[in-house]
C-alpha cells in the first residue's frame, strides 16, 4: 500500500508554479510560431479582431438572418465584382493601383503550409486510433462523443463558431494568466488525489475480494 502524506497535495504558490504539463517550449512555439500562432494570441490585433469580425458577420448573417449559404456567397461575389469593377475603371480618375490577378491568387506556400497542416493531424490521427497510447485514445474517443452530444443539440454552424471562439480566445488568456491557470489546475489535482483517497478508504478497500490463488507451475 502506498503512503500518503498531506505534503503530496499541496499546490505551489502561484510564484514558483512550474508550466502545465512539463512543458519546456513557449506557448507561441507550440502554436507553430508563426502567422496562426500570432493570430490566436492576438500578436497582430487588427488580424486577429478582423478574423474574429468576420466569422461574427458569417455566424449572425447565417443563424440570426437565417440567409442561405448559396444566397450569401452570390452577394459576397457580386460586392467583389464592383468592387473590382469600381478599382479598375477608377484608376484612370485617381491613379489607383488597382490589384492583379496574382494578388487575389492563393499562394503555393500557403496552400502547401494548410496541406501539410491537414497531413499533420491525419497522421496524429491515426496514431492515435491504432491505439499506441491508450489514455489518449480514450480521450479522443470522450472528446467526439461529447461533440457529437453537443452537435445533436445545435447547428454545425454554431458548434464551428464556439470552436472558433475557443480558438481565438483561450490560447490569448491562457498565456496572460498562465501561473494562475496552472495554480488552480494543481490545487484541482490534489483535491481530485483526497477524494480517490477517501473513496477507496470508505468504498473500495471495503469490497470483499477472493483469495488469490498462487500458480503453479510444473
Amino acid at each position: 500500500m502506498p503512503i500518503y502524506s498531506d505534503s503530496d497535495d499541496q499546490a505551489p504558490g502561484p510564484s514558483n508554479m512550474s508550466r502545465m504539463f512539463g512543458r519546456n517550449r513557449s506557448l507561441h512555439s507550440i502554436l507553430g510560431g508563426r502567422g496562426v500562432a500570432d493570430i490566436l494570441l492576438w500578436r497582430n490585433k487588427t488580424l486577429s479582431a478582423s478574423i474574429l469580425a468576420g466569422f461574427s458577420i458569417i455566424w449572425f448573417l447565417f443563424e440570426v438572418v437565417e440567409l442561405h449559404f448559396i444566397t450569401v456567397a452570390c452577394y459576397i461575389l457580386m460586392a467583389f465584382m464592383l468592387v473590382l469593377f469600381i478599382w479598375i475603371q477608377g484608376e484612370r480618375f485617381f491613379r489607383w493601383r488597382p490589384p492583379t490577378m496574382y494578388d487575389i491568387q492563393i499562394s503555393e506556400t500557403t496552400a502547401r503550409h494548410v496541406l501539410s497542416r491537414i497531413n499533420k493531424f491525419l497522421i496524429k490521427f491515426y496514431r492515435i486510433s491504432c491505439g499506441e497510447d491508450f489514455a489518449r485514445f480514450f480521450v479522443a474517443l470522450a472528446a467526439i462523443w461529447l461533440l457529437s452530444i453537443f452537435g445533436s443539440y445545435s447547428s454545425a454552424l454554431n458548434v464551428l463558431y464556439v470552436v472558433f471562439l475557443g480558438l481565438i480566445t483561450i490560447p490569448v488568456l491562457y498565456e496572460r494568466y498562465e501561473r494562475e491557470v496552472t495554480y488552480i489546475a494543481t490545487q484541482g489535482k490534489g483535491d481530485m488525489k483526497r477524494l480517490y483517497r477517501k473513496i477507496d478508504s470508505k468504498v473500495l478497500s471495503k469490497i470483499p475480494r477472493g483469495p488469490v490463488k498462487e500458480r503453479k507451475y510444473k
